[in-house]
């Protein structure tokens, strides 16, 4: 995950707001540049017309790309202060021009409306303190069972692929019977730190409609209610 990345993953743009911050409108989106670290640093940031954010600093000294800013493995003293200065940049942007949303993608957010509007439920965020406080979960109204579970992990946690992009997954409870009939199914995989048998997590990146995705909460509401 990118500076940018991290620091906008739960944030959306407000175009107009990027004007007024001192973006200029270009054809493709928005671009911003300034200087930093007393003029050390020049920095080029262009939002995109769907809201995408990219940033490239420039030593100006010997005007190439400082891209030891993004090398993780890189943590000495002058690369820490350059980089804490730029997301410190990135971070003013964010409070000056964009809303905060409560997960990563769309869809999550979109099924966390449907949701509150169906059955009148808004998600939990049990673990603030830890490095899984943006999880949110939903508890059944009568039974205070979860009866889904909202998180962001790597690809690599569903497919084992060494794969370090994340995605929005929605585990959901299910009859242990659908299991296989139901992980055959593209975009739905077995409950990720959740017993196989009775979990399903489901990507929630338009690969299913928010209408199958709607069909399966229901499912899980049913399977978690007092009687179960």
């Amino acid at each position: 995950m990118t500076l940018e990345e991290k620091v906008f993953e739960r944030k959306r743009f407000i175009f107009e707001k990027l004007v007024k911050y001192g973006f200029q409108k270009k054809a493709e989106g928005y671009l911003y540049e300034t200087d930093f670290m007393k003029g050390d640093f020049h920095v080029v940031i262009t939002v995109s017309q769907k809201g995408m954010i990219t940033g490239k600093v420039i030593d100006v000294m010997n005007e190439e790309e400082y891209n030891q800013l993004h090398m993780e493995n890189l943590n000495g003293a002058y690369i820490g202060s350059v980089r804490k200065e730029y997301e410190k940049l990135l971070n003013e942007i964010a409070d000056a021009c964009c809303t905060t949303v409560l997960f990563a993608f769309d869809q999550a957010n979109r099924i966390t409306e449907m949701i509150l509007e169906k059955y009148d439920v808004r998600p939990d965020f049990p673990w603030e303190q830890t490095q899984y406080q943006s999880y949110g979960t939903f508890r059944h109204v009568d039974s205070g069972k979860w009866f889904a579970l909202i998180m962001n992990i790597k690809w690599d946690a569903l497919l084992k692929d060494k794969n370090k992009n994340t995605v929005d997954v929605l585990n959901l409870k299910i009859n242990s019977q659908e299991s296989e009939n139901l992980t055959a199914i593209k975009g739905i995989y077995l409950g990720y730190h959740m017993n196989h048998k009775n979990w399903i997590s489901v990507v929630l990146n338009e690969t299913l409609s928010d209408n199958e995705v709607l069909k399966l909460i229901d499912n899980s509401f049913s399977l978690t209610g007092l009687n179960n």
